[in-house]
C-alpha cells in the first residue's frame, strides 16, 4: 500500500510558477513508477507527466511539454511538478499516481495509487 499526498497548489497568475509535491508513505515510493494527472471542471482526467522508477525518463502530454518539468526524489519519497508558464487553461485540480511498474505511462488505469489532489487556480 502507498499513500500519496499532493501539496503546493493555490492560485497564480498567467506566466507564473508553482511547484507542486507529492509524498508518498507506505511502501518506498522508488519501488514505483509515478505520474501527475490533471481534472479540469467539466472535463474528463487527463495525463499530465510521468516518471519511470529510477527517475531518468519521463513522458509529457503535448499540452504542456516545455514548461512542466516532473522530478522524483527517492530517498525521500517525493515526486515533484515544477510548472512553468502557467496558463489559465492549466486551472485543474493535480493529482499524484503510483503504479508498480518500471516505466511510467499515460494511461490512467496503470496507476493503482491516487492522491487526493489540490487545486491549481491560474488567473488570466
Amino acid at each position: 500500500q502507498v499513500q500519496l499526498v499532493e501539496s503546493g497548489g493555490g492560485l497564480v497568475q498567467a506566466g507564473g510558477s508553482l511547484r507542486l509535491s507529492c509524498a508518498a508513505s507506505g511502501r518506498t515510493s522508488s519501488s514505483y513508477a509515478m505520474a501527475w494527472y490533471r481534472q479540469a471542471p467539466g472535463k474528463e482526467r487527463e495525463f499530465v507527466a510521468a516518471i519511470n522508477r529510477s527517475g531518468g525518463i519521463t513522458r509529457y502530454a503535448d499540452s504542456v511539454k516545455g514548461r512542466f518539468t516532473i522530478s522524483r526524489d527517492s530517498p525521500n519519497d517525493t515526486v515533484y511538478l515544477q510548472m512553468n508558464s502557467l496558463k489559465f487553461e492549466d486551472t485543474a485540480v493535480y493529482y499524484c499516481a503510483a503504479a508498480p511498474t518500471y516505466w511510467g505511462t499515460h494511461l490512467p488505469n496503470s496507476y493503482n495509487y491516487w492522491g487526493q489532489g489540490t487545486q491549481v487556480t491560474v488567473s488570466s
